[in-house]
């Protein structure tokens, strides 16, 4: 079992930036992968990056490229994402996920565990 809670969303506008946090606590067989997806009203959830827990390294979406960083502090069990030039189209409910799978791009349907998500919004 894995808990997750995330927090840093906030409205902001555009251009500026947000920090958001996830610390996770349970099993870390469950955490080999973390990720961070998002989701805005009436679409689909989706992918925006993806860390290795164990080696640090990141993948992102095409969207999030060169704007946003995925981060983490091993010795506080929480990983960040660092965005930077929000756009309105950011705006989304922001969730934190963890995979037990080996490959960790950030497709949803990889990543079994949760957070309730935290709310970014950008405004023009």
């Amino acid at each position: 079992q894995v808990h997750l809670v995330e927090s840093g969303g906030g409205s902001v506008h555009t251009g500026g930036s947000l920090r958001l946090s996830c610390a996770a606590s349970g099993s870390s067989a469950s955490r080999n992968c973390m990720g961070w997806f998002r989701q805005a009203p009436g679409k689909e959830r989706e992918g925006v990056a993806g860390i290795v827990t164990g080696d640090g390294r990141t993948y992102y979406t095409g969207s999030v490229k060169g704007r946003f960083t995925i981060s983490q502090d091993n010795a506080k069990n929480t990983v960040y994402l660092q965005m930077n030039s929000l756009k309105p189209e950011d705006t989304a409910m922001y969730y934190c996920a963890t995979s037990s799978g080996g490959y960790c791009y950030p497709a949803k349907e990889a990543y079994f565990y949760w957070g309730q998500g935290t709310q970014v919004t950008v405004s023009s």
